[in-house]
This record gives structure tokens, C-alpha cells and sequence, in this order.
């Protein structure tokens, strides 16, 4: 079970994937409306994994990525935006991002990712 930060604009977004990763037995610790405010989640409440909107009020997704990454290099960050555009997902996982998922979201796909992100940083950690 893996403790995530959810970040999006859109509280509708926030519903339908914290509604997704507790089918998946995960926990929701925390929901974030800005990248400044995911920013500041992470720090407080340390996650497994943050999913993180590109567009968003105050600090955008990108912004936000590369501030959780210089707070922890190892952060696993999956990219959910609408916005499909080959530039923005290179943008993102040079960002630190671990994956992207493309909205309108499907639910399996979310969940996949998730434990394809735990089991790599399961076994990272193991090999460090």
C-alpha cells in the first residue's frame, strides 16, 4: 500500500483518481490544488508517489516537479494531464517525472503505473 499526494486544479480530478488509488488499497495522505501547495505537501507528509497536473494556478506542474525533486531526487512523480503534447511529457520526466498518464484517466492504467513505480523503487532501494 503506497501513501499518495494527489495534484490537480480540478477538485472533480482529485475525486476520480483518489477514488481510484483507494480501489487500488492505497491511501490518499493529501490533495493539492497548486504546485506550490504540492510542493509544501510533500515536504510535510513525504509520499510514495505524488500524481501531479502540468496545469495549474501558481506553480504549474513542472515548476512543482522540479522543486520535489531537489527536496528528494528519489521522489516518484506520475504526470496526469490532459495535455498530450510530446514537449510536455519529455518536459515532465526530464523534470524527475517517473511516468504519464494521459486524462481522461483509466482506472487500470492508474493503478499499473502505481505498482510499476513501487516495484521499481521497491528494488532500487534494495540495490542501494
Amino acid at each position: 500500500m503506497a501513501k499518495i499526494l494527489i495534484a490537480d486544479d480540478a477538485k472533480f480530478m482529485r475525486l476520480t483518481l483518489a477514488s481510484m488509488v483507494k480501489k487500488g488499497n492505497h491511501e490518499v495522505v493529501g490533495e493539492a490544488e497548486n504546485g506550490e501547495e504540492a510542493v509544501r505537501l510533500y515536504r510535510e507528509l513525504q509520499p510514495d508517489i505524488v500524481t501531479m497536473d502540468i496545469t495549474m494556478p501558481v506553480m504549474n506542474g513542472i515548476e512543482a516537479i522540479r522543486e520535489i525533486m531537489k527536496i528528494n531526487s528519489n521522489a516518484n512523480i506520475i504526470v496526469c494531464s490532459a495535455m498530450g503534447q510530446q514537449k510536455v511529457v519529455v518536459e515532465a520526466i526530464e523534470a524527475g517525472a517517473k511516468d504519464f498518464i494521459i486524462k481522461p484517466f483509466d482506472e487500470s492504467r492508474v493503478l499499473e503505473t502505481i505498482d510499476r513505480i513501487l516495484k521499481k523503487s521497491d528494488s532500487s532501494t534494495m540495490n542501494s
